[in-house]
């Protein structure tokens, strides 16, 4: 079956069924387009795309699928080191990018080339085999060089299938959303999965209120800070009250906006968990309960378990906290040229050791408290997710957000530490007063930092380490 079944016909064809920053493509021109990139890629070892939000990268990126040429996209705003590596690394012979662009290449042996609208082809490509690679996707990079995650294409084609069943998504949904298109959820669900069901995509070029207010939408997806935003212009929120479904993810959705979100639209927001290697493999349901908090139950063909430091399974309890591992179709192939990165990432039963921990209740709704090197502290002798702390923050009326690390602590090995975005009149004192009246008194914070903003990346994730490297400091 076709990766992208939407451009083999049977869906109907509007002269906008995509509209990328304002401009718009028919699927049959977009096939057309793409199908001329994929004559001047085909054979090559891989494909590299400048993946601004463009309709030359959609059309790059379909190019290379066709010709069954991995896909590499390369964030714009990547630095020259971070280019250079990717570009090496992954051993793409080509960088696309729209006509104009003066951004040729980066590295020496890596061409230009250029994706031109206008171009037209009918030769006709055969399917490529589900386990080929589809896509060789960068992860951030936080912990040394970013690593080229291998996914299959047959993973992402179970993937977009299965989030398909748990949302209800439909040919005649139209996609709304304004994400980075080098990343898992902007770029694979947010493209590959209009292209898949058949729905209509409207890719706001930069996620605005006002954008995704007048983009009549059926279902939207944001990251927290998007709904943020949108929960503060009440007047754009509103106007999304006709729409089926709202989904939030690449970072927990604050309690305080999930509400807002619901009160103001009518919907309260789906949110899901997954990551580059794993693509998306819990949701909550387009039918079932939407619990502030949660992600709720992994996805068809999906499994999931959490294990103690000491190897030992942990219950399912809705309180004891694990570090979260998944098995699936979903899953990616490995890491490419990491033969050491795949042996720290894979148990020898097969399961993806995903570096978040998470807590599973006995309703198999789970709650991610974070990641294990930096969300786990292990204070006086407890083992504290950093999420609930966080929490118990944002329900404070003066705090507009919070972000919650372990700092070294000669006593307890590890402190906590708040940093806060305040949202009117408050200390610290009556912060740490607040959290240890809601949770045990060990979780309480030590040190509660006022900040005007938390640092983030591109996806709306907090980038903690920064915060603790900061920490000793403040």
């Amino acid at each position: 079956m076709a990766l992208l079944t939407a451009l083999q016909g049977g869906f109907g064809d509007a002269a906008d069924a995509l509209r990328i920053d304002g401009r718009a493509l028919s699927r049959e021109e977009l096939l057309g387009a793409a199908t001329a990139v994929a004559d001047r890629v085909a054979g090559a070892p891989a494909l590299a795309v400048l993946a601004r939000a463009s309709v030359e990268t959609v059309t790059a990126v379909v190019g290379g699928l066709l010709a069954g040429v991995p896909v590499v996209p390369v964030p714009p705003d990547s630095g020259p080191k971070e280019r250079e590596h990717i570009l090496r690394d992954s051993g793409a012979a080509l960088l696309a990018r729209a006509v104009g662009d003066s951004e040729d290449s980066g590295v020496g042996g890596v061409k230009g080339l250029a994706v031109d609208l206008t171009e037209r082809s009918a030769t006709t490509y055969a399917e490529p085999a589900g386990d080929t690679t589809g896509f060789v996707l960068y992860t951030s990079g936080t912990t040394g060089a970013p690593k080229g995650a291998v996914i299959r294409r047959e993973a992402v084609a179970a993937d977009l299938d299965a989030l398909a069943s748990a949302w209800q998504w439909t040919a005649e949904d139209t996609l709304v959303h304004g994400l980075p298109l080098f990343h898992v959820h902007g770029l694979l669900l947010g493209v590959l999965g209009a292209l898949r069901t058949g729905s209509r995509l409207v890719h706001t070029g930069r996620p605005s209120p006002t954008g995704y207010a007048a983009a009549g939408g059926s279902l939207y997806f944001g990251v927290p800070t998007v709904w943020s935003r949108l929960v503060a212009d009440p007047e754009a929120a509103a106007r999304l009250a006709s729409a089926r479904l709202l989904v939030s993810g690449s970072a927990p959705l604050p309690v305080p906006v999930f509400e807002k979100l619901a009160a103001l639209t009518g919907h309260a927001p789906i949110e899901r968990y997954g990551m580059t290697e794993s693509l998306i493999t819990v949701s909550t349901r387009a039918d079932g309960e939407r619990r502030p908090g949660s992600v709720g139950l992994p996805l068809d063909g999906v499994r999931t378990r959490l294990v103690g430091e000491d190897g030992a399974p942990v219950p399912s309890d809705g309180e004891s906290v694990g570090e979260l591992q998944v098995a699936g179709p979903t899953l990616f192939s490995g890491y490419l040229n990491r033969p050491d990165a795949d042996a720290e990432s894979w148990t020898a039963d097969g399961w993806f050791r995903t570096g978040d921990v998470a807590v599973i209740g006995e309703d198999g709704f789970h709650r991610i408290v974070g990641r294990a090197s930096v969300d786990l502290i292990k204070s006086g002798g407890y083992r504290i997710g950093a999420g609930e702390v966080e929490a118990a923050l944002r329900d404070h009326p003066a705090v507009a957000d919070a972000a919650v690390v372990g700092a070294p602590d000669e006593d307890l090995g590890q402190a906590i530490v708040a940093y806060v975005v305040p949202d009117g009149p408050v200390t610290g004192d009556q912060l740490t007063a607040f959290v240890a009246e809601r949770l045990s008194v060990h979780k309480r914070p030590r040190r509660v930092v006022l900040v005007p903003e938390l640092p983030r990346n591109a996806m709306g994730k907090v980038l903690k380490k920064q915060l603790l490297a900061e920490g000793g400091k403040r």
